[in-house]
């Protein structure tokens, strides 16, 4: 089958080229007949001329544009259309030659006026090649175009696979991180069979239907996960009941915002997990607040260098997914003092 196909096309291609010559020799016996009443003679000299063109635009087309042109061997390229120029312009010299002995038998007078015009002849001839060879650079310049956009295209289609690995791989460490926490906290409250184990478990059933239908999304409304964030809230005020200070609001966010899932998450498990309780009291102030096409995200609590010098996985996993996400649309500043630690990101929403 295949190889049928193949015989059909190069069946096709000879078509092809034996109508362009044909045309060719069309032209020769137009363009040369002028001031000519002879036009038989004129056909007799097209055909003289014919099988240097077809030899010289072949050259050109099979040889130097694709060898040498297109592989960029400038040197190359040049001297051999030197070599392919003089040798044609003396098989050229050859066809008058010869056409002034078997059309015109020797006498000068008989012959086309075109054909004593020698500059005229190569006019023509590299006209022809010159021509052909200008079609067949456009076509290798368009195949090659188009060769780069596939390759271009497999490039990237292999990066945006890398890139959903990695941010599936950094999903994957945020869920047992958050979900470590979380059961420690249910524990506790369930070894003290406190009255408040049910609403922490309903709580935790939120959290854990979010983290199994929407954080898999590219997206999440922004109104789903600041609810996320509350429910959270709420489940560390169970566990620290009368030593937690937290504070959270949001403000001048629309319902349509939409943002990358548990981006926020990370740094409000910090201010739990890594702030000091001072006086008795561990205070927490986080803030979201929605700006034009900017999101404002800030999360303080109080903290001493001495008791914590590592934000665990979650702030790494975090800045890793800001930049696979919102790279060059955001900004992540992280002031650490002796007794506070401030987390402000900026995101810029993308244009709608």
């Amino acid at each position: 089958m295949l190889t049928q196909k193949f015989i059909l096309k190069k069946i096709g291609q000879a078509t092809l080229h034996l109508l362009f010559w044909t045309g060719v020799l069309f032209f020769y016996t137009y363009f040369f007949s002028v001031g000519s009443k002879n036009l038989s003679d004129t056909f007799s000299f097209s055909l003289f001329l014919m099988p240097i063109t077809i030899a010289t635009t072949y050259v050109s087309i099979y040889k130097l544009i694709p060898d040498y042109l297109i592989t960029k061997r400038y040197w190359h390229f040049a001297l051999y259309s030197v070599y392919t120029l003089i040798i044609s312009a003396y098989l050229v010299m050859a066809s008058i030659f010869f056409s002034l002995i078997y059309i015109s038998g020797f006498d000068y007078t008989e012959m086309n006026p075109a054909t004593k015009n020698i500059l005229f002849i190569m006019t023509g001839v590299y006209l022809v090649v010159f021509i052909v060879s200008a079609f067949k650079l456009l076509k290798l310049n368009v195949k090659q175009t188009a060769k780069t956009k596939i390759l271009e295209t497999k490039i990237l289609e292999a990066q945006l696979k890398l890139k959903e690995q990695e941010l599936n791989y950094l999903k994957m460490q945020i869920h047992p991180h958050f979900l470590f926490n979380t059961l420690n906290t249910m524990y506790g409250y369930a070894l003290k069979k406190a009255q408040e184990t049910p609403e922490m478990i309903l709580k935790l059933s939120n959290l854990l239907d979010y983290l199994l239908y929407h954080v898999d999304k590219p997206l999440v409304l922004l109104s789903d996960e600041i609810n996320h964030i509350k429910d959270y809230i709420s489940l560390e005020q169970m566990r620290f009941n009368d030593t937690l200070d937290v504070n959270f609001y949001d403000s001048g966010c629309s319902k349509s915002i939409e943002i990358a899932p548990l981006l926020f998450l990370p740094f409000v498990e910090n201010s739990f997990k890594h702030g000091k309780i001072e006086n008795g009291i561990l205070s927490i102030d986080i803030s979201i607040q929605c700006k034009v096409n900017h999101i404002v995200f800030n999360a303080k609590n109080s903290h001493s260098k001495s008791v914590s010098k590592t934000a665990g996985i979650g702030l790494d996993n975090i800045k890793k997914r800001l930049e696979l996400l919102y790279q060059n649309r955001y900004t992540l500043d992280i002031i650490e003092s002796d007794d506070l630690f401030e987390v402000q990101l900026q995101l810029k929403l993308a244009d709608v």
